[in-house]
């Protein structure tokens, strides 16, 4: 199979492609006219003759090729008004457009919406939603807090593997084969509070785009899902101010412009406060000066040098405190970790259909535990850093190939463990030493359109990994100096797309996609959390491959008002890794020792409906599926189920808008439970009781089933620069008490010599209210 796809890449690649005579390109930029923001996915095509159309890239530029003469050019995005420019092409041309964002729902706006909802039929990549932040801010939140990765996992092939988690599974990959992107730079750790968060404040989010299934060939080093999310750019027309106040956490975004038209920013950030609220009633007591809050900054400029040129600079910074002090015993624990990301990207437009992004960026994930008694302390410390070079060139070749090509380079710096405990008598420190490696890649993509029926995206993406010194192997003992390379990697990924119409608003859609994998996170737990630990492929460590099959029907109903998929789907995983299961934690020089590897396979179907226009408006999704692994030295090779498999998974988001004042949304969510490894016998030993564990994850938790609501009001306002609202929610309506675990607690009866052990299902979260004021101001006149 991979051999026939390369073969079909270089066929593409060099069969003889034609523009036809006299075609002329039309370029330019579509913004928002209100904010100046660049509008990712705006469709620009002819209405008379839809075979001319193209979309817009990540940075608001479009490029298409038509023949001379006389059209009528629409320019159309999803919650703006339509703008059609009538026009004579003679020449190519450049056409900058400001869309104006669609207050009420008028015949224009459910025109624009429904241009969108085409993409469901017409679009390339199989298994690819781009997430409305409309939809999101919509979404009922654990303590009125919205979240993009919380309604990613509303989505159909998203699973969560416990409730509160940020860590998600897309279509049987590990939380860790998801490529996390905050403009372009990798997220290591989504969570905040231990994942009950993510890291992602909406308001400084402009779009989200989730890929499960079809990943074209600029993505890699990750096996499972994409999630690419762009950070606002600022507003280079006004000054605005827009926060919220809730029940555990404010935050604030402010943004305008530097130079009007020219330059902007946008500054937000979060902290939360429950516990800082707390503190005078832990005065004298034993708990005094314990404490937890998190907090995020997300800040951008941006700078147009000149209509072929512009810059972006952003940033994040984010951490978690948690510190826990019993004052009595002279005992302290102090937990901080958080991310760090930086990006500075260039935009040069070359002609009207040669576009170029280069980028340098940075990120850093750290955690660290401390604790303190008395004379005794002990420290821990584990993280990852990279630094990031990546060009990316598009070539509007024609109106029937789209080019796309790039190079990719990270240094990566990983420190898996470091330890060190001192005491009166002692100073003892682990050998652990930090890891280094080079990553590269190249990738060349073309989409293709054959014809009005089929359209092709095909691509091949060859990556290598070096691990480097300074390292010495606890295998061979040989030594390697830091200039040395000690183990290098090479693959190639073919990747292929087609989308074929069926009918005017029915298409089918398929895609093969290989994909390689070179840093790999091990855990002890059955989620994600922050203490997890990033490794490299090694001369031992393996690195991981997987191989998705998709295949889906597209159609739209009720002219484009209601969209729907089927999608089948199976991957094939190998060089799975995982702990012994003799591994019990701690502080490990040689951690390579501890890891089994293996193999995996998913597969499922997923169901999706969506209604995106009028005053009712949501989704159905739901998932049928199976995953499972299999290690030679777990369970004697036998394939068992992951404890994030789930057979069904079904989630209802509704929205409803009554009026201009209220609006209702609802969520309901059902799956099928976590599975986990049941206590099948004991035994008492030197008077310590022993357990037994049965087959691994063959029992499951009940079934997990949830209700949301919240409610939102919008005070007539009658100052056009101060706006707000008020939005109510419950989360778990009906009080369902849902198990995140099993706690085994054991008893011994020393004179009878009798033991037993009682199962407990531990649940974490009852009915919740929130309350948020949310506000907004700005200078516009």
């Amino acid at each position: 199979m991979k051999k026939t796809l390369l073969a079909l890449f270089f066929l593409i690649l060099f069969v003889k492609i034609g523009t036809g005579q006299n075609m002329i390109t039309i370029s330019g930029y579509v913004t928002d006219k209100d904010k100046g923001e660049t509008l990712i996915g705006a469709n620009i095509f002819v209405p008379e003759n839809l075979k001319y159309g193209t979309t817009t890239n990540a940075y608001g530029f479009y490029s298409l090729s038509i023949p001379q003469g006389k059209y009528t050019i629409r320019f159309s995005y999803l919650g703006y008004q339509n703008r059609d420019i009538k026009t004579r092409i003679s020449r190519d041309t450049v056409i900058n457009v400001e869309l104006m964002e669609g207050i009420l729902l008028n015949d224009i706006v459910i025109d624009a919406q429904k241009e969108e909802a085409k993409n469901n039929v017409s679009g390339t990549q199989v298994g690819t939603v781009k997430v409305e932040m409309e939809s999101v801010k919509k979404v009922p939140a654990l303590m009125g807090e919205v979240d993009v990765l919380k309604t990613i996992q509303l989505l159909p092939g998203v699973t969560s593997v416990s409730e509160g988690n940020s860590g998600f599974y897309v279509r049987g990959g590990g939380a860790d084969q998801n490529l996390i992107l905050l403009d372009e730079a990798v997220v290591y750790n989504s969570g905040h509070m231990l994942g009950f968060f993510s890291v992602f404040n909406a308001d400084a989010v402009k779009s989200t785009t989730l890929i499960k299934g079809g990943m074209p060939a600029n993505y890699g080093q990750r096996l499972s899902s994409v999630v690419d999310i762009k950070m606002k750019e600022g507003n280079d027309k006004y000054y605005s101010v827009d926060g919220g106040i809730g029940v555990i956490s404010s935050r604030l975004t402010m943004q305008g412009p530097l130079i009007k038209d020219k330059s902007s920013f946008i500054v937000s950030g979060r902290r939360t406060y429950v516990l800082d609220l707390v503190q005078p009633f832990l005065k004298g007591k034993k708990f005094e000066g314990t404490n937890y809050y998190f907090y995020d900054l997300n800040a951008k400029i941006n700078y147009k040098i000149s209509d072929r040129d512009r810059l972006y600079l952003s940033g994040y910074f984010g951490r978690d405190i948690f510190g826990f002090n019993f004052a009595s015993r002279d005992f302290a624990i102090d937990i901080p970790y958080g991310n760090s990301t930086a990006t500075l990207r260039w935009n040069h437009l070359f002609n009207n259909k040669l576009f170029l992004n280069t980028s340098l960026i940075y990120n850093d994930y750290n955690f660290s535990f401390g604790a303190n008694q008395e004379k005794f302390s002990f420290k821990t410390f584990s993280g990852v850093r990279d630094f990031n070079y990546k060009m990316d060139l598009d070539y509007y070749y024609s109106n029937k190939h789209k080019f796309k090509t790039g190079i990719n380079y990270t240094y990566h710096r990983l420190t898996p463990q470091i330890f060190s405990a001192e005491g009166e008598n002692f100073n003892l420190e682990n050998d652990a030493m930090p890891s280094f490696a080079h990553e590269y890649s190249i990738y060349a993509l073309d989409e293709w359109k054959v014809n009005e029926t089929f359209l092709l995206n095909a691509g091949l993406r060859m990556s290598a990994f070096s691990q480097m010194g300074n390292y010495t192997s606890k295998f061979t003992g040989n030594v390697f100096t830091p200039s040395q390379h000690v183990k290098t990697f090479l693959n190639l990924d073919p990747r292929i797309n087609v989308r074929a119409f069926l009918s005017e608003n029915t298409s089918m859609k398929a895609a093969v996609t290989y994909t390689s994998q070179y840093l790999h996170l091990v855990s002890n737990s059955s989620g994600s959390f922050p203490n997890d630990i990033w490794v490299p492929s090694t001369e031992y460590v393996k690195p991981e491959k997987g191989i998705q099959y998709s295949l889906g029907i597209f159609k739209n109903f009720f002219n484009d008002s209601y969209q729907t998929s089927i999608e089948l789907y199976y991957k094939d995983l190998k060089n799975q890794i995982e702990f012994r299961e003799d591994y019990v934690g701690g502080i490990e020089d040689d951690l390579e020792k501890k890891f089994v590897f293996g193999k995996g396979r998913a597969y499922g179907m997923e169901l999706f409906v969506k209604k995106s226009s009028g005053n009712f408006t949501g989704w159905i999704g739901y998932t049928l599926s199976r995953t499972e692994r299999s290690f030679d030295d777990i369970e004697d090779g036998r394939w068992f189920k992951t404890t994030y498999d789930k057979l069904h998974d079904l989630s209802i988001v509704l929205n409803y808008n009554l009026s201009k004042k209220w609006s209702f949304n609802t969520v309901f969510v059902y799956g099928s439970g976590r599975k986990y490894t049941p206590v099948s016998d004991l035994y008492v030993l030197d008077g310590s009781v022993n357990l037994e564990y049965g087959s691994r994850n063959s029992a499951s938790l009940p079934a997990y089933h949830r209700l949301d609501f919240s409610v939102n009001y919008y005070p007539v306002s009658k100052n056009n620069k101060w706006k707000s609202h008020w939005s109510f929610g419950l989360y778990n309506v009906y009080n369902r008490k849902n198990p995140a675990f099993i706690d085994y607690n054991t008893d011994i009866d020393v004179e009878k010599g009798d033991a037993k052990v009682t199962a407990s299902k531990i649940t974490i979260f009852p009915i919740i209210p929130s309350i948020t004021y949310n506000f907004s101001w700005n200078s516009k006149k």
